[in-house]
């Protein structure tokens, strides 16, 4: 009996360690200092690319709710075992309660981001911790006998009111944390809420007639943004406000160093354009791209303004790092934002300011790149400098440092293992190909010959387009194949590869069994 007590006393031990840490990263620090992100941003830090994209693949974006969940079981089960040694050794498992909190303190110290302060709720927490567990160990120790009396009682009153105490305020310093960050978020969310968009002084133009091609269970020309996809390594979204918001421009090359506000970026001329991102971890047929209308002003006006010059016109650096409030680093081509391409500060998706999933206040949209190399959200700093100075967070992990987005084409239509009836059934998709576009899709059948799909109507080369090809059906099982060719002339290749360096390829496929 003995043993489930000192088990509930871990757990509550472990409890305590938690909620007195997230209290105190929410007055003394930050939020993301929390020994639950700090350790879940370092496992994510070193991540091997490959499991990286097994989770990417496997859970989407439910990948960080897995993470911390698996967090917390460990810490869990960690809680119920210090607590069964706290019964035999009651300076040892505090003392185990202890190290585990320096663990925390040197993962937060040890992120991208990460300061000598945000050691502080990893430390207070598991002080908190081990001197729960400590005086909760010290009610199981069965009293000394006297008079007689037999030995082996505990005082399990004692221990009650002690534990019930220790779960108490410890559920109160969680709230308490939780309110705490809630209010300090407030003025962020008031900020996203109360902001106007301003009109753009250079429209998107209208969606041609015809780019939907609006077929049932075909992906919609425009992605909605609860619909869009979201791969990050943020376990909490950031919420920055845009009224404390700061961006600045520095680095080699940079004559004129700059520091925008939010509302400097709104007096600017702002442009509206329609926009497809890709992610690298997206495999073939994989469900991570949308397109999007975005809202911001031109990044190279603001860099030739700084007196940034690309390499083409003799400046020193290539590569243009941004920062993200998270500690996220993303390196561009500096040619590639200054070539003319709709390179944008974005603060806008789908008529509404960015979500803050998708990084509100402002974040970088560049066509043609993978996200990994152009699409910092959270943006705070951008640095001119070169590829031979610095690699960036997923360079890092073995990731290319330049990646242009690969030519794709996905079936969305009929979907895998579906039963269409024998006749006439609508294989359709998208394809696309960012700032080259798309001029031809074709799909086969059972490896026989290619038959070209018909094509929506073109709405510029960084977006998707969707097609459709009438298959006229008949019973059985049957494998249908799609290929694209770019604006460039080149086919996807049959080849296939998986995500990791700088993208995947080959050609999507899927099975039906026809009735």
């Amino acid at each position: 009996m003995r043993a489930a007590w000192a088990a509930l006393s871990g757990g509550i031990a472990g409890f305590g360690a938690l909620a007195f840490a997230e209290l105190v990263a929410a007055v003394v620090v930050r939020p993301e200092a929390g020994p639950v992100t700090a350790v879940g941003g370092a496992v994510i830090d070193r991540t091997p690319p490959a499991l990286k994209d097994f989770a990417v693949r496997n859970f989407g974006t439910n990948d960080k709710l897995v993470l911390e969940l698996g967090i917390l079981a460990v810490l869990a089960l960690f809680a119920v075992a210090v607590g069964l040694l706290a019964l035999r050794h009651r300076i040892a498992a505090p003392a185990a309660v202890l190290v585990f909190g320096a663990v925390g303190a040197v993962a937060a110290i040890g992120r991208p981001e990460g300061r000598v302060p945000d050691a502080l709720p990893s430390v207070a927490g598991a002080l908190a911790g081990a001197g729960v567990l400590y005086l909760l160990a010290g009610r199981l120790i069965p009293a000394r006998p006297s008079g007689g009396r037999a030995a082996g009682r505990f005082d399990r009153r004692g221990f009650v009111v002690a534990a019930g105490v220790a779960a108490v305020a410890s559920a109160g310093a969680g709230l308490l944390g939780r309110r705490l960050t809630s209010a300090g978020q407030a003025d962020a969310e008031a900020s996203r809420r109360d902001l106007g968009l301003p009109a753009p002084g250079s429209p998107a133009p209208a969606v041609p007639a015809g780019a939907d091609l609006g077929i049932r269970g075909l992906s919609p020309f425009v992605t909605p943004n609860k619909d869009f996809y979201r791969v990050d390594t943020a376990l909490v979204v950031p919420r920055v406000d845009a009224g404390a918001w700061r961006l600045r421009i520095h680095g080699k090359g940079v004559p004129r160093p700059v520091t925008l506000t939010f509302q400097d970026l709104l007096r600017r001329e702002v442009v509206e354009r329609d926009i497809t991102l890709t992610c690298v971890s997206n495999e073939v047929g994989g469900p991570y791209v949308g397109n999007a209308r975005w809202l911001g002003v031109h990044l190279a006006d603001l860099l030739r303004e700084a007196g940034v010059r690309p390499p083409s016109e003799g400046g020193p650096a290539d590569q243009l790092v941004a920062r993200s409030v998270d500690g996220m680093t993303t390196g561009t081509p500096v040619e590639d934002v200054m070539d003319g391409r709709a390179a944008l500060l974005a603060v806008g998706m789908n008529g509404e300011p960015l979500p803050f999933e998708h990084g509100f206040p402002v974040r970088m949209v560049v066509p043609g790149l993978y996200g990994y190399v152009s699409a910092c959200k959270w943006i705070r700093d951008l640095e001119l400098t070169t590829f031979d100075a610095y690699d960036a967070y997923w360079v890092k992990r073995s990731w290319s440092r330049r990646a242009p987005v690969k030519t794709q084409a996905r079936i969305d239509t009929p979907r895998p293992f579906a039963s269409p009836k024998a006749g006439t059934v609508p294989v359709a998709g998208v394809a696309w190909a960012q700032h080259r576009g798309i001029v031809r899709v074709e799909v086969r059948v059972d490896g026989g010959p290619w038959h070209p799909a018909r094509l929506a109507a073109p709405a510029g080369r960084d977006v998707w387009r969707q097609w459709v090809w009438e298959w006229p059906a008949t019973p059985g099982g049957h494998t249908l194949e799609v290929r694209a060719t770019d604006g460039s002339g080149a086919t996807q290749t049959s080849r296939r590869v998986g995500t990791v360096p700088d993208g995947a390829t080959g050609r999507h496929s899927v099975v039906v069994d026809v009735s």
